[in-house]
């Protein structure tokens, strides 16, 4: 089995959890509350900056020239085009790019953007790639579920068009080829890498619910 194929496998209860978590079957049909899009779209925004120092950091940490170049390549095109798709959802809900930057990370985001960095100042090549894997191999399954919950067209459609397209899947695929090669490379990282790849899923399903409940700061 591919070790991404076993990642799956031991994290098939938090796969369930967020295809099962109430804003993803909202945001399917299209009854998501506007303004719980909207919160994710502004903590995913400034999820994404560091997302992208993940892949600058993993770049820096990868032992062959082709995976740096397609790393920091990676880190490059979440800046450049990912971030600015945001930035045109968050003007059709009309967020300017200075509330997106201005916005205060929720708890979960923090904790999950903290998870990340920490993870790629400190851990292995094979533990970053774990760490990374869960957000795209995430986004593409559960927008798949959703495409397949959705019944016609509406205002969340892009959302959905977006993790299921053909430049998604072609960058899920490199994904997850790379966790493979690191698993077949490092034999001794394995725990490392379920490890990571686990609390990076269950940050993923947290970030559904900081979404849906509109999580903050409250004292």
């Amino acid at each position: 089995m591919a070790f991404s194929d076993h990642l799956l496998d031991i994290g098939e209860d938090i796969w369930d959890a967020q295809k099962d978590h109430p804003f993803v079957r909202e945001l399917a049909d299209g009854t998501l509350d506007e303004a719980a899009f909207e919160h994710w779209v502004k903590q995913d925004y400034r999820y994404l900056q560091d997302y992208a120092r993940l892949f600058a950091l993993a770049g820096a940490t990868a032992n062959d020239e082709s995976t740096m170049t397609h790393l920091l390549g990676v880190a490059h095109q979440v800046l450049d085009t990912e971030m600015d798709l945001h930035r045109e959802f968050a003007s059709d809900y009309g967020i300017s790019r200075r509330e997106l930057e201005s916005t205060e990370k929720a708890p979960t985001c923090l904790a999950y953007t903290n998870f990340l960095v920490r993870t790629a100042y400190e851990g292995h090549e094979a533990e970053i790639a774990a760490a990374l894997y869960p957000c795209m191999q995430g986004y593409l399954d559960v927008a798949e579920h959703m495409a397949d919950l959705a019944d016609g067209e509406h205002r969340y459609t892009p959302f959905i068009d977006m993790y299921t397209s053909d430049d998604f899947r072609e960058a899920t695929g490199w994904c997850r080829a790379y966790v493979d090669r690191c698993g077949e490379r490092y034999p001794g990282q394995h725990d490392a890498m379920e490890d990571a790849f686990r609390t990076s899923a269950k940050l993923e399903h947290r970030f559904w619910e900081m979404a849906y409940t509109q999580e903050g700061w409250e004292l």
